[in-house]
């Protein structure tokens, strides 16, 4: 991407330098027109300039999305490749081995496990395709949106930490109804309360709220995690967009849930904030 910018900005110093000689010439040929040769010449130049500033912009815009492509295909593969292999793993275990049926269920359970995990992403990307090229047309209908919080809560939670411990604490309130897409409503509440987990401390505490107030319904996902530094806050939700840098990332991720959390949101006519939490982590708020 170097060589366009490269050949751009010599084309404006050629044109620059070319208009500061006709300029010369022609304040040199007419010195009684010096003043309008002046005003316009300037207006021109202001053109030219602001015009430069905005394909400046536009080819860094470019630029930044070609490497988040980039980033997200390797993101994809390594996605793909960590839960198939898992699974493979597993079955080959079952498969060679007498195993009680207790490690049976328990292979069979994490094999599900991936496999949900590798639907999610799956989803994910056909969902962000169709909204990308505007194919989606968002069927809306009245469900209860307290079931369904709690249903992917149960599905998300994790207990492998010390005493059991759960990782998600949930407060639901119940019985609350919304009308909407209930496909890409799941896929903003899953991503929420994923990007939550993943951005959090091994056996750190992830709080979910849903409750209703004011006429408005609110969901609120914590996490006690790295946070989002202020200057990211306005970018998280663009299109392969990832916190952090790609040398010292470690998380897991294609940069598209929060993208799709956003544009699913957008269509229902809801907002979505983003704050800090404290004493650390971040709090993600959806009101209906």
């Amino acid at each position: 991407m170097k060589r366009p910018f490269i050949i751009f900005y010599a084309l404006i110093i050629y044109t620059l330098m070319e208009l500061v000689w006709w300029g010369y010439m022609l304040i040199s040929l007419q010195p009684a027109r010096t003043g309008m040769i002046l005003g316009e010449g300037s207006m021109f130049i202001i053109i030219v300039l602001g015009g430069a500033f905005l394909f400046h912009q536009s080819l860094n815009k470019e630029r930044r999305l070609q490497h988040q492509k980039k980033n997200f295909l390797l993101s994809v593969t390594h996605e793909l490749k960590s839960p198939l292999a898992a699974i493979k793993l597993y079955l080959e275990t079952i498969q060679k081995r007498s195993l009680s049926k207790q490690q049976v269920d328990d292979f069979v359970g994490k094999c599900l496990l991936d496999i949900d995990r590798l639907n999610d992403m799956v989803e994910n990307m056909l969902l962000a395709a169709k909204i990308e090229n505007q194919s989606y047309t968002f069927p809306k209908q009245e469900f209860n949106l307290s079931v369904l919080v709690d249903g992917i809560v149960n599905r998300l939670q994790i207990n492998k930490c010390d005493l059991n411990q759960q990782l998600i604490n949930a407060e639901i309130e119940p019985k609350i109804e919304v009308t909407g897409d209930k496909f890409a409503l799941t896929s903003v509440v899953t991503n929420l309360i994923e990007n939550a987990i993943k951005y959090s401390q091994p056996c750190e505490t992830v709080e979910v709220k849903l409750f209703s107030k004011g006429g408005k319904v609110h969901l609120q996902v914590a996490d006690h995690g790295i946070g989002i530094a202020d200057e990211e806050k306005s970018r998280i939700f663009e299109r392969f967009y990832r916190v952090g840098s790609e040398e010292t990332r470690n998380t897991k991720g294609t940069g598209l849930g929060l993208y799709i959390v956003k544009q699913v949101l957008d269509k229902h006519q809801a907002v979505i904030q983003v704050r800090d939490n404290r004493p650390a982590g971040s709090v993600f708020e959806v009101i209906f």
